[in-house]
Protein backbone atom coordinates (compact mmCIF):
# COMPACT_ATOMS: atom_id res chain seq x y z
CA UNK A 1 0.00 0.00 0.00
CA UNK A 2 1.50 3.70 -1.04
CA UNK A 3 1.74 6.12 1.82
CA UNK A 4 -1.32 8.63 0.08
CA UNK A 5 -3.67 5.83 -0.25
CA UNK A 6 -2.58 5.14 3.98
CA UNK A 7 -3.16 8.65 4.46
CA UNK A 8 -6.36 8.74 2.54
CA UNK A 9 -7.79 5.74 4.29
CA UNK A 10 -6.94 6.72 7.94
CA UNK A 11 -8.58 10.35 7.33
CA UNK A 12 -11.61 8.49 6.04
CA UNK A 13 -11.81 6.21 8.75
CA UNK A 14 -11.58 9.19 11.17
CA UNK A 15 -14.10 11.23 9.33
CA UNK A 16 -16.79 8.73 9.60
CA UNK A 17 -15.55 7.52 13.26
CA UNK A 18 -16.37 11.73 14.00
CA UNK A 19 -19.36 11.78 11.93
CA UNK A 20 -17.24 15.22 10.35
CA UNK A 21 -17.85 15.97 7.16
CA UNK A 22 -14.46 16.58 4.40
CA UNK A 23 -15.28 20.91 4.54
CA UNK A 24 -15.36 20.85 8.30
CA UNK A 25 -12.59 19.17 8.32
CA UNK A 26 -10.86 21.19 5.65
CA UNK A 27 -12.25 24.58 8.32
CA UNK A 28 -10.41 22.57 11.36
CA UNK A 29 -7.39 21.93 9.95
CA UNK A 30 -7.19 24.93 7.87
CA UNK A 31 -6.46 23.01 4.53
CA UNK A 32 -7.57 24.31 1.69
CA UNK A 33 -10.90 22.43 0.49
CA UNK A 34 -9.12 21.59 -2.83
CA UNK A 35 -6.10 20.26 -1.28
CA UNK A 36 -8.29 17.87 1.02
CA UNK A 37 -9.85 16.69 -1.53
CA UNK A 38 -6.58 16.09 -3.13
CA UNK A 39 -5.80 13.84 -0.11
CA UNK A 40 -8.66 11.90 -0.35
CA UNK A 41 -8.45 11.34 -3.80
CA UNK A 42 -4.84 9.92 -3.51
CA UNK A 43 -4.04 12.35 -5.90
CA UNK A 44 -1.38 13.39 -3.82
CA UNK A 45 2.12 12.02 -4.68
CA UNK A 46 3.50 12.72 -1.11
CA UNK A 47 2.34 14.51 1.82
CA UNK A 48 4.58 16.43 3.69
CA UNK A 49 4.46 16.22 7.84
CA UNK A 50 2.95 19.92 8.23
CA UNK A 51 0.11 18.73 6.11
CA UNK A 52 0.04 15.51 8.51
CA UNK A 53 -0.32 17.53 11.49
CA UNK A 54 -3.09 20.00 10.33
CA UNK A 55 -4.96 16.69 9.53
CA UNK A 56 -4.09 15.95 13.11
CA UNK A 57 -5.14 19.12 14.73
CA UNK A 58 -8.62 19.33 13.08
CA UNK A 59 -9.54 16.04 14.02
CA UNK A 60 -8.44 17.13 17.85
CA UNK A 61 -5.31 14.37 18.17
CA UNK A 62 -1.66 14.42 17.69
CA UNK A 63 0.62 12.91 15.31
CA UNK A 64 1.28 10.07 17.14
CA UNK A 65 -2.46 9.39 17.93
CA UNK A 66 -2.99 9.92 13.62
CA UNK A 67 -0.28 7.26 12.91
CA UNK A 68 -1.15 5.09 15.78
CA UNK A 69 -3.03 2.91 13.68
CA UNK A 70 -2.93 -1.12 12.21
CA UNK A 71 -3.40 1.03 8.75
CA UNK A 72 0.43 2.32 8.70
CA UNK A 73 2.21 -1.06 9.73
CA UNK A 74 2.13 -2.03 6.83
CA UNK A 75 5.44 -3.25 4.91
CA UNK A 76 5.17 -1.58 1.93
CA UNK A 77 4.59 1.41 3.79
CA UNK A 78 7.15 1.43 5.95
CA UNK A 79 9.70 0.43 2.70
CA UNK A 80 8.19 3.26 0.57
CA UNK A 81 9.51 5.63 3.87
CA UNK A 82 13.22 4.16 4.35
Amino acid sequence: MKTSRAVALRVNNLLIKNNMSAYKLSQASFIAPSTLSNILNEENKSINLSTIYKLAYGFGMTIVEFFDDEIFKDEDIIKELI
